[in-house]
C-alpha cells in the first residue's frame, strides 16, 4: 500500500493521491505537458526549472529511464503529478525504474490524481504556484507555506541551470565556430549544431561580449532557459551588444525572448503557456505548417511590434496566433519561440539550424572578402 500524498494549488484547490519518488515537500509553478512520450527529456529540460509538471499522458514510467535520453545533468522539474506512475518498466535499454530515478534525484511525485480535471482547471484558471507533500498532509499548514512562495513572474532562474564555467564541443578545426550563451541549454540543441560540423564554446550566462568575441565566433547562439526574461536586465544588455554586432545570431525559447527585449520589444506572461510536442505553427515565408515541440510561459507582446519596423514576424502559432518567430531585416539575427531540436517531438523545424549555417556562410565569405 503506497503512502498518501496531497497536491495544493495557490487558489486553494486540493487533491489527494498516492506518493511516489522521494518523500518530501516540493513547491513550484504548476504546468502541464501534452506530450505522449519523451517524459525523461521533459524532466531534464532546464527550461522546466522551478515548475511542477502535470503529464496529460496517463502512464508515466512504463519505459523507465536511460542515460541516453537526458537533456542536462539532472532532473530539473520541481515535482511530478500524474495519473499512473509505473514502478516497474519493460524496456531493454532502460537502466532503471522511475521510482529509483526520482529517489536518487530527490524528486517528489504524486499519482492517482484526476489529471484530466486538473489540466482543465489549470487551463481555465491559468498557471499558478502549487505544493506537493508526501510527508505532511496538513492542508492548512501547507497553504501557509505555499503563500510565501514567489510567483514565476519576476523570477530570474537561469543562473541556477547555466554552465559553471566555459567548455568546448566539436572539432576545433571546424569552419563554423559558434559561441553558445547558456541560459539552460538542452543537450539535443548542442547535438544538432555539432552534427552540422560546428565547433562550440559554451559560455555561462552574462559572460561579457569581449570574452565571447575572443573565441572568434562565426555565429552566436542564445539558448533556451527558465524564468522571466523581463527581469534579466544584465542578460538583455549583453544580448543587445551581441545583436548590434556583425556576427550572425540565432536564439531559441528564452534566447528568442531576450533577443526581442534587446531589440526593443516587450514580453508578458501567458495564461498557461505552451508545453507539448504537437503545437502547430505556420512559417509565414513558406506558408507551410510545422508541428513543433514547445515549452514556454512567456511570449512577445504583439503591441510592441508597431514601433519596431526592423523586426518582422516569421512564424505564428496556429492555435492562438501568438508570435513564434522573428527576424531582423537589417542584420543576420533570427529566433524562434519553440524548440526546433524537438527532443522529444517531430523534426519539422530542424531546417532552422541549416539556416543558421547559411547565415554563417555569408558572414565567413564577407569576412574573407574584407581581408
Amino acid at each position: 500500500m503506497k503512502d498518501d500524498a496531497v497536491l495544493i494549488l495557490e487558489d486553494g484547490t486540493t487533491l489527494f493521491g498516492k506518493s511516489a519518488g522521494f518523500r518530501g515537500i516540493s513547491f513550484g509553478e504548476i504546468c502541464f505537458n501534452t506530450g505522449m512520450t519523451g517524459y525523461q527529456e521533459i524532466f531534464t529540460d532546464p527550461s522546466y526549472y522551478g515548475q511542477i509538471m502535470v503529464t496529460t499522458n496517463a502512464h508515466i514510467g512504463n519505459y523507465g529511464y536511460s542515460n541516453n535520453e537526458i537533456e542536462s545533468d539532472s532532473i530539473k522539474i520541481s515535482g511530478l503529478v500524474c495519473k499512473d506512475f509505473n514502478f516497474h518498466n519493460s524496456r531493454y535499454s532502460s537502466v532503471g525504474d522511475l521510482q529509483t530515478y526520482f529517489e536518487n534525484e530527490k524528486i517528489v511525485a504524486i499519482y492517482d490524481v484526476d489529471t484530466r480535471a486538473l489540466v482543465t482547471h489549470i487551463r481555465d484558471k491559468g498557471a499558478m504556484n502549487a505544493v506537493i507533500s508526501t510527508i505532511n498532509l496538513d492542508v492548512e499548514s501547507l497553504k501557509i507555506k505555499l503563500s510565501k512562495v514567489p510567483p514565476m513572474e519576476g523570477l530570474e532562474l537561469s543562473s541556477f541551470v547555466t554552465a559553471k564555467k566555459p567548455y568546448f564541443l566539436g572539432s576545433d578545426n571546424a569552419i563554423y565556430r559558434v559561441a553558445v550563451l547558456d541560459f539552460g541549454v538542452k543537450k539535443s540543441i548542442l547535438k544538432c549544431l555539432e552534427e552540422r560540423g560546428v565547433f562550440m564554446q559554451v559560455f555561462p550566462l552574462n559572460t561579457s561580449l569581449d570574452k565571447i568575441l575572443a573565441f572568434n565566433p562565426t555565429g552566436i547562439f542564445l539558448s533556451n532557459g527558465p524564468g522571466d526574461p523581463g527581469i534579466m536586465q544584465e542578460s538583455i544588455a549583453i544580448v543587445k551588444s551581441i545583436i548590434n554586432g556583425e556576427v550572425p545570431v540565432f536564439g531559441i525559447c528564452l534566447g528568442h525572448q531576450l533577443i526581442a527585449l534587446a531589440g526593443g520589444l516587450k514580453t508578458f506572461k501567458m495564461h498557461n503557456g505552451h508545453r507539448g510536442i504537437n503545437h502547430p505553427i505556420i512559417n509565414l515565408k513558406t506558408k507551410k505548417c510545422e508541428i513543433t515541440s514547445q515549452n514556454h510561459g512567456f511570449v512577445i507582446d504583439e503591441n510592441s511590434l508597431h514601433n519596431n519596423l526592423n523586426i518582422k514576424v516569421t512564424h505564428r502559432n496556429l492555435n492562438d496566433d501568438s508570435i513564434e518567430g522573428i527576424k531582423f531585416t537589417d542584420r543576420r539575427c533570427f529566433s524562434v519561440q519553440y524548440h526546433p531540436e524537438s527532443s522529444p517531438g517531430p523534426h519539422d523545424s530542424r531546417y532552422l539550424f541549416d539556416e543558421f549555417i547559411l547565415d554563417m556562410d555569408v558572414y565567413i565569405k564577407d569576412d574573407n572578402a574584407k581581408n
